[in-house]
């Protein structure tokens, strides 16, 4: 068993565990740590644990100390740099007439590098920029090209249900969606119904897909011919979560419904037929484009 605390950099950064040796810290407190990149002031959210040694990678990086009223003075003035560097660079940003958004800006903690963070369409030639912060800064520097996603994470906003939006509350990692996914759980193939505030597809569309692909595995495709109790007949839809099915029966000229249960039906034929909504056809060209947006990103 190893002795471990978990630390946070950014609000809602990825928690990295370090080996706190003889110290004892509470939730909440700041703390130096040693990493791969230099010094770091961090926020304890995780406390003193014990954790098998197999769950760790090793090995792991020191805490230094708790942070002091130094290290809590330096940190602020880092805050205060950054906005400061902010409004340069966007003077120089357009001084130098580059295509590009500046977002955010980072000054390391032990004044080992600055890193500025923008959004642009394509690759950016910031070799001359890049001359200009140095100079400025007297210390390494760094232009990072982020997406779209990042952006907004680092913006904040809310969602169309009315909250904080997932990446600015608790998501940590991006992962990867598709409009497959909002095929297979049924919703409205409208770009502007399924695309979050960053214009990409709504991160929220992986959260239930694992539960939506497991049942659909076990349910026909609609158009499959099924035997029931009152004969067989032809799924006409599918409530996926609540796993009914809608089978048509043939009825002289026209057709009748009834619903099951999935269990008391039995696949005789299943034919895959792919789903093609009137949406989905009104809004080909601008789904196509997002979904290639999905997989530049």
């Amino acid at each position: 068993m190893k002795n471990i605390i978990g630390v946070r950099f950014k609000k809602l950064g990825k928690i990295y565990f370090f080996n706190p040796k003889n110290l004892k810290v509470k939730k909440g407190e700041k703390v130096i740590v040693e990493t791969a990149q230099g010094e770091e002031y961090g926020e304890v959210v995780i406390p003193n644990r014990l954790v098998d040694d197999e769950k760790i990678v090793a090995p792991l990086k020191k805490v230094i100390r708790i942070a002091n009223y130094k290290d809590h003075k330096h940190f602020k003035d880092c805050r205060k740099k950054e906005k400061e560097a902010f409004a340069t660079c966007q003077k120089k940003i357009k001084e130098h007439g580059l295509d590009m958004t500046l977002t955010d800006i980072e000054c390391k903690f032990d004044d080992s590098k600055m890193l500025f963070y923008f959004t642009a369409d394509g690759r950016i030639d910031f070799r001359d920029l890049v001359k200009d912060l140095a100079a400025i800064y007297k210390t390494r520097i760094e232009l990072r090209q982020i997406g779209v996603r990042d952006e907004v994470k680092r913006i904040g906003g809310n969602g169309i249900c009315g909250r904080e939006l997932c990446c600015c509350s608790f998501l940590s990692d991006f992962e990867a969606v598709s409009i497959k996914m909002a095929k297979e759980q049924n919703l409205s193939l409208n770009p502007s119904k399924i695309s979050g505030n960053c214009g990409r597809l709504m991160c929220c569309l992986k959260y239930e897909n694992d539960v939506y692909e497991e049942k659909l595995n076990k349910l026909p495709n609609v158009g499959a011919i099924v035997k029931t109790e009152d004969g067989e007949g032809e799924v006409d839809s599918i409530e996926i979560l609540k796993e009914k099915i809608r089978v048509k029966f043939k009825d002289g000229d026209g057709y009748i419904y009834k619903k099951y249960d999935a269990k008391d039906i039995q696949i005789i034929k299943n034919i895959e037929v792919e789903r093609i909504d009137e949406e989905e056809i009104k809004n080909k060209k601008e789904l196509e484009e997002l979904e290639e947006l999905e997989k530049r990103d």
